[in-house]
């Protein structure tokens, strides 16, 4: 009888595996998400594993054998609770496949009205509060000089969200 497992893949393998594991008739479930990140001074989608190496199939044990699964490419081993691997309720899957959250911002990325902290250029080393990206590489700052407000267009790589 099929039943839903729980695998971890090997670091960065997680597509070979699902890849190999569809080869053999295995169904396979890895959630994405759509994640807005900097990445390289750039603010940018990804689109990346809510489980980041973990891989949710489903196949009858007796029709394909836990060895065979272990032995694919990518795959390091079963989620265990004992000696045999843990089973995952239909529920649990039900939802991952419904109710999967569609776009997140990484908690890294400074939202509006977060404190940065300026790590390079001419403000290196002082506070600032983001107000808002502008363009890919850059974004807007509200530093607090002299006791005077000021807003300048920073890079993206010259501050850290604190």
């Amino acid at each position: 009888m099929e039943s839903w497992y729980l695998l971890y893949c090997k670091r960065g393998q997680l597509l070979r595996a699902k890849e190999h594991l569809e080869r053999q008739s295995v169904h396979c479930l890895s959630p994405m998400i759509a994640m807005e990140k900097i990445v390289r001074g750039k603010r940018t989608a990804v689109s990346e594993p809510l489980f980041p190496n973990y891989l949710f199939i489903e196949f009858d044990p007796e029709a394909i054998h836990t060895t065979t699964i272990s032995a694919t490419r990518g795959v390091s081993h079963f989620v265990r609770f004992g000696v045999l691997p843990a089973t995952v309720p239909q529920d649990v899957i039900s939802v991952l496949q419904t109710e999967t959250p569609e776009h997140m911002v990484d908690p890294e990325t400074p939202q509006p009205g977060d404190e940065v902290l300026i790590i390079d250029g001419t403000f290196e080393g002082l506070k600032a509060i983001f107000t808002e990206p502008d363009g890919e590489a850059r974004s807007m700052l509200l530093l607090n000089l002299l006791n005077k407000q000021i807003v300048r267009s920073i890079d993206n790589k010259q501050f850290n969200k604190l």
